[in-house]
């Protein structure tokens, strides 16, 4: 079975948590959105302001792990869909620490482009290494950094967490971390979900602010369905090439066409027949 066919059945078998990555995922940013408007008059209001951000991260994580375990296999060693949300926490911890270092590497990439501006020769400053091409390839490189590696690196672990807990297969994470398939696979999901959509509000808007308001909302909804279904596919690649690391009798699912184990001496309910198996004839130009 080739990946691109394991792929499309794993979402296939997952459909129902695909759905929702499309449809829960909405209504926990529109839920968001009306918990920023919440008034804290009274008691209960600031009880309920509290409350929401707690059940929108756990609505989130669940939704995040469940999908996970549902594309990838299940080796009868899991543990429960609680347990591996929680363990996301110190993954999404690990990544938010990733991204604060790089909003500090961003607000220094002019004074950096400069630095190096400055020390280049002087036919290089105003040829090659201007201030304009430095902070261009400065800004490429965080951008790489940020939608490349750090999920590439960090998003192994916490699939296999989900799943495992702090239990981890570490010979099997690290092997995905050396897979130049889930690097590729990572860098085209970005361009799709990332770069893509960002180039869809960089042109000033025109015409009637009824037809400005209609293109906003189909930009939007365009770069949501982007966003969430690269993330998705993302997912997938990941379980597709994690589950190929396992013999195929294990990453193939009930519904293929896969054999399956029989035993050998087994013979008819009729207890005077003796089960029996019929062995060929050794050939000697073929010992094996």
């Amino acid at each position: 079975m080739s990946n691109l066919k394991n792929l499309l059945h794993r979402l296939s078998h997952a459909r129902i948590w695909v759905a929702l990555q499309f449809v829960l995922t909405l209504l926990l940013i529109l839920v968001g959105l009306a918990w920023t408007r919440l008034p804290d008059r009274h008691f209960w209001q600031v009880a309920l302001s509290l409350l929401i951000p707690v059940l929108l991260a756990v609505s989130a994580l669940e939704l995040q792990a469940g999908t996970i375990r549902k594309l990838a296999d299940d080796d009868g060693k899991r543990v429960k869909l609680v347990w591996g949300a929680i363990t996301l926490l110190a993954w999404i911890a690990l990544g938010w620490f990733s991204w604060w270092f790089l909003d500090w590497c961003d607000d220094q990439i002019p004074l950096w482009a400069g630095y190096l501006n400055s020390n280049a020769g002087a036919h290089a400053r105003a040829t090659v290494f201007t201030y304009d091409h430095i902070q261009r390839w400065l800004t490429f490189a965080e951008w790489v950094l940020r939608w490349v590696v750090v999920p590439a690196k960090i998003i192994p672990y916490a699939a296999a967490s989900a799943q495992w807990g702090w239990r981890l297969p570490l010979r099997r994470v690290i092997r995905m971390l050396w897979n130049w398939r889930f690097w590729l696979g990572v860098a085209l999901l970005a361009l799709v979900g990332v770069w893509l959509p960002a180039k869809f509000f960089e042109g000033m808007p025109s015409g009637t602010v009824t037809a400005q308001v209609w293109h906003v909302s189909l930009k939007l909804a365009a770069a949501y369905v982007l966003a969430v279904g690269s993330w998705v596919l993302l997912l997938g690649w990941w379980a597709t090439l994690f589950g190929r690391q396992l013999p195929p009798a294990r990453w193939q699912h009930p519904g293929d066409d896969a054999l399956r184990p029989v035993p050998v001496l087994s013979g008819p309910p009729n207890r005077s027949l003796g089960a029996k198996v019929e062995i060929p004839p050794y050939d000697d130009g073929d010992p094996t």
